[in-house]
């Protein structure tokens, strides 16, 4: 009888929010703001009981445009800041994305899509922001916008956000939606791991 001897990755049973959030805290991000919207609030939450842990501030603003104010604001005063939203709060944020690309402001902007437009249907999935992440604006300055396929992906793509925003000192859109945020997959925990950035 011959037995082989492997060692398995390890693996864990998650989804691309829990992904988002610890890319974001692995690249140093150290304020959020955010609005409850299906389906990106678990990223909010999250944010709420992890970047406290770590030295950061998390706050839930009174609706979306004062969210990304205030993500703007901390930016400003030194602070790495993330945000996540929904299609009808990336509507609300479009002139303070404005904002921060005149003002050269880099912060990441996470887009859990949905079915659209409007309310739209908060639990089905969508993939209708891809005209206006790209543009995200009334014109003249395209916006980096990365769309992560994988949970891995939203790690990496998360910690590639913060860099890509910081570089060209512009915010970057990281455009997902509620089926990659909120379904829960089983993947090796090495193949999201700071160790694993490309």
């Amino acid at each position: 009888c011959h037995t082989m001897t492997s060692a398995l990755p390890l693996r864990e049973y998650t989804d691309g929010s829990t992904a988002i959030v610890r890319g974001a805290l692995d690249a140093g991000c150290t304020f959020f703001a955010g609005y409850p919207i299906t389906p990106a609030s678990p990223i909010l939450m999250m944010m709420m009981r992890e970047l406290p842990r770590v030295g950061g501030v998390a706050v839930q603003g009174e609706d979306e445009i004062a969210s990304m104010g205030m993500c703007i604001g901390a930016v400003m005063a030194g602070a790495r800041a993330l945000t996540a939203t929904s299609g009808p709060g990336l509507s609300l944020y479009s002139e303070s994305i404005g904002l921060a690309v005149m003002g050269e402001v880099p912060l990441v902007i996470v887009d859990v899509q949905r079915l659209g437009p409007a309310t739209g249907g908060a639990t089905t999935v969508g993939q209708g922001d891809v005209q206006f992440a790209r543009w995200g604006t009334a014109g003249g300055y395209p916006i980096i916008a990365l769309a992560p396929s994988s949970i891995p992906d939203c790690y990496h793509l998360t910690m590639r956000a913060f860099d890509l925003a910081e570089r060209f000192r512009s915010p970057v859109l990281l455009l997902t939606d509620k089926e990659l945020n909120m379904t829960m997959n089983t993947v090796a925990v090495d193949d999201y791991t700071p160790a694993a950035v490309r």
